[in-house]
């Protein structure tokens, strides 16, 4: 598979860069968004793309903002990308790592939701029994479901530094009691959703992350990207076993392999192994298949 790091749209201006995404703007109101082969992990961008990468986010994102329409609108404009992108060049460059976005003003918090105790909230729950100053109950092993889902948010972070985990009270301080109550509503109902229609699929959603934007009406809609390997934990579920960490479809395996390293985790990131990235690859397209192909 053809791998992009970095695209390069001569016709539209550049509005921005983030870890994974490049943003351009088409016109005033909206935004082409593509996925690169880009691969941040613990909050730093590492130097080899992952082949194909941005191709499957950007997929799996139309397809759970088609599942979650009825829950909540989103930024998605239904413009075809050649509307906008009208260089053949360009558009091949770009094959299926593209969408054009409404423009909206995006809330100032990630919305995570964890179904199940891994990662930092598996630290966090070492250290204090609770996740995010949620309390939990004792004698919890490491990858065991919860009693139910929790809603985690955290603030945004510049590329390079660590997006900061914050109770719910801060994003009421945010955003204001409505909108913070509505945001942690939908979170927790598109989640049950989909983890739910996952589980039939044989894949173990563990957490996942959300983003939210406004439109002028103050309209809430869902934006970015949506249950893709890079903002979700997805375990196969035939391989699941508490008490330790499960095998994954989504970029932890290179976290893991990334932990095996003298490697402080500030930039610039190590490069990779081609065996890690064609792995990597291939989980991701795993995920992708087993989440959309119709059986």
């Amino acid at each position: 598979m053809s791998a992009l790091y970095t695209s390069s749209l001569k016709h539209l201006p550049l509005i921005a860069r983030g870890k994974v995404r490049d943003l351009y703007q088409a016109g005033a109101d909206h935004l082409l968004v593509v996925a690169s082969d880009r691969l941040s992990a613990f909050d730093v961008v590492l130097p080899q793309p992952i082949p194909g990468k941005g191709e499957v986010l950007t997929r799996l994102s139309n397809f759970w903002f088609a599942r979650t329409a009825g829950l909540i609108p989103n930024h998605l404009s239904g413009m075809p990308v050649e509307t906008i992108v009208t260089d053949a060049a360009e558009r091949a460059q770009l094959g299926d790592r593209a969408m054009v976005v409404r423009r909206l003003t995006p809330l100032p918090i990630e919305s995570i939701v964890r179904g199940y105790l891994i990662g930092s909230g598996w630290k966090d729950y070492q250290r204090t029994g609770a996740v995010c100053a949620i309390a939990l109950p004792a004698g919890l092993r490491q990858a065991d479901q919860l009693p139910e889902p929790i809603y985690t948010p955290s603030t945004k972070a510049e590329i390079g530094a660590h997006d900061e985990n914050v109770d719910f009270a801060r994003t009421v301080a945010l955003l204001g009691g409505d909108l913070a109550e509505q945001v942690r509503a939908v979170s927790l109902a598109i989640y049950a959703d989909c983890a739910a229609y996952a589980r039939q699929r044989g894949i173990i959603i563990a957490d996942t992350k959300l983003e939210f934007g406004l439109d002028d009406a103050g309209r809430l809609h869902l934006i970015d990207e949506v249950l893709t390997p890079d903002s979700s934990r997805f375990w196969p579920a035939d391989q699941y076993r508490p008490d330790t960490s499960p095998p994954s479809f989504d970029k932890q395996f290179v976290r893991d392999y990334l932990e095996t390293l003298d490697w402080d985790k500030t930039a610039p990131g190590p490069e990779l192994p081609q065996t890690i990235i064609e792995r990597t690859a291939a989980k991701y397209q795993e995920a992708e298949r087993r989440l959309t192909t119709l059986t």
